[in-house]
């Protein structure tokens, strides 16, 4: 177990893979709420993690993981009784995003769309891509443009070119979408920050034109 300084960076670039839910049993374990895709390898004996403790980021080596369905339950490194164990309940679990698993040619993580433009299959901008809502198989890309917020479907029949390396998602929207997801006056106060990336990929490979 160890720590960095207060305030740094790289833990707001780290990728969200758990959240503490409880303890479990008396002997320091605790139950997970996992948040990727790969649940048996990132949560194995010796595989490390990161968390925050009082505004500090702290490592955590985990020295036993079983899975009880899909909810991982662990023990830390340090962490060897319950007392110990119950100041981590509700603490988000990380990794750095260079330890993210390769995947497949032509897949991405969700995260990773963050910030890619959007515009129509005719050249027209949309926006940018603010947050994505839902995991794998019912996301939503919130893109704030000149429109204010508009929700689209991840869905490849609106969503028909995805190139995460050029930053660009080109769609091909049913009439009347844009119009529809136009947000009234009274909620054009800005958008809404981005929540925390996730270890979730895509739910199929899509195309990268």
């Amino acid at each position: 177990m160890s720590s960095k300084g207060e305030g740094s960076a790289a833990w707001d670039a780290m990728v969200l893979v758990g959240r503490v839910a409880r303890t479990h049993g008396i002997r320091g374990h605790v139950l997970v709420n996992a948040e990727t895709d790969f649940v048996a390898e990132r949560f194995q004996a010796g595989a490390q993690l990161w968390t925050r403790v009082d505004g500090r980021e702290q490592s955590l080596r985990i020295v036993d993981a079983r899975l009880e369905g899909r909810r991982p339950i662990l023990a830390f490194d340090g962490y060897a009784s319950l007392e110990a164990a119950e100041g981590l309940a509700g603490a988000e679990l990380r990794v750095p995003e260079a330890d993210l698993l390769p995947l497949p040619e032509g897949s991405y993580y969700l995260h990773q769309l963050v910030g890619c433009r959007v515009e129509t299959t005719e050249g027209a901008p949309i926006g940018a891509v603010s947050r994505v809502d839902g995991g794998a198989g019912a996301a939503v890309l919130a893109v704030n443009g000149a429109r204010g917020e508009v929700l689209v479907p991840l869905v490849h029949e609106m969503c028909v070119g995805i190139d995460v390396d050029a930053r660009l998602i080109r769609v091909r929207l049913p009439e009347g979408l844009l119009e529809l997801n136009e947000p009234s006056a009274s909620k054009r106060d800005g958008p809404r920050r981005a929540k925390r990336g996730k270890e979730i990929q895509s739910g199929a490979s899509r195309s990268r034109n």
